[in-house]
């Protein structure tokens, strides 16, 4: 038959270096897969910790396609904030069947462990994500096999289900000891890495959506960057240093104002959407506020390329007041 090959979901978490460890040690050849999109996915992090732990692996941006089908729409409920866990995960279990399929692997495996987290990792959400990503029983989860139905995979001989594990719960001392067994290094922390996890990110992923139901990629990623203000239909996002001005000026569109202190030091403030004059006011006093300037009154210069300018004054900063995406 040949060596058995499975494709492993890959986090570069502790719970997904094990599951492969696990598997190579039954013989079986592995392509760990990760899935990178705007809101986690550290490609650089991601190929340090496999490679410092000999892990084949193969990194994919979905970006577009998560927005769309994910972020935007999931069926399933979110979490505390923007998070579709459970439409997460069936999105990331279709998209490595394809990978299955195309490198001709037979089963799909990952790092869950049943019970450790509330949202997806529960008997009746894990049976959700099995069904509707269409894997069925070509899907093994290594690390509480023992208190799940029986997979394909251990059905037909090619792992054994003698060594694989029953762990349950957020305690995390056996994946320490396995870590040890192992000498895995480098893995990240069980919690965070998502931005629809975060309070603030997802309270201005929430706005955005709410007032532009076609974003696109270019306006996700912006949400990384400065400070957001709405100012009814409009945008207006102010950058904190200079890595911020340099990715407003990259993420500009055609349509887009941009706005600068015509003297002193200061942010670019990016404007998206309706420029009235009070939203074009509200932006230049944004942009004077968060500048290095003293004086009473500030000159701004504004314009898709910088043509224009204005004068605003401290008297008019209440303008803006309120309006902060926090």
């Amino acid at each position: 038959m040949g060596k058995i090959k499975a494709i492993g979901l890959f986090s570069g978490g502790l719970d997904s270096m094990i599951a492969v460890k696990l598997l190579e040690e039954q013989g079986v050849e592995v392509l760990a897969v990760n899935f990178v999109t705007n809101f986690f996915g550290k490609k650089e992090k991601l190929e340090k910790a496999a490679r410092d732990n000999n892990i084949k692996l193969k990194i994919v941006d979905v970006s577009r396609g998560y927005l769309e089908k994910v972020v935007k729409r999931p069926k399933h409920n979110r979490g505390k904030n923007m998070n579709p866990c459970i439409d997460c995960k069936i999105f990331m279990m279709r998209e490595a069947h394809k990978i299955m399929k195309k490198e001709k692997a037979r089963f799909i495996f990952t790092g869950e462990v049943l019970g450790q987290r509330p949202m997806s990792q529960k008997n009746t959400p894990l049976n959700i994500i099995k069904k509707e990503s269409g894997l069925g029983d070509k899907l093994l989860r290594p690390l509480s096999a023992k208190l799940l139905k029986r997979s394909e995979a251990e059905d037909k001989g090619w792992v054994r289900r003698e060594k694989l594990l029953d762990i349950e719960g957020r305690n995390r001392k056996r994946q320490f000891e396995l870590a040890r067994k192992y000498r895995l290094t480098g893995y990240g922390s069980p919690a965070g890495g998502c931005l629809l996890t975060e309070d603030k990110y997802s309270r201005k992923l929430k706005d955005l959506l709410d007032h532009k139901k076609k974003a696109g990629i270019d306006d996700v990623a912006l949400l990384k960057i400065g400070r957001h203000f709405r100012i009814g239909n409009s945008k207006v996002i102010v950058g904190r240093h200079q890595e911020d001005n340099d990715n407003i000026l990259k993420l500009k569109k055609r349509s887009d104002i941009i706005f600068q202190a015509s003297v002193v030091v200061g942010p670019t403030t990016l404007l998206k959407g309706p420029k009235t004059n009070e939203v074009v006011r509200a932006a230049a006093c944004l942009t004077a506020r968060y500048s290095d300037s003293s004086n009473e009154c500030t000159t701004i210069k504004y314009g898709r390329k910088l043509e224009k300018e204005t004068e605003v004054c401290k008297k008019d900063f209440s303008i803006f007041q309120n309006k902060m995406i926090t």
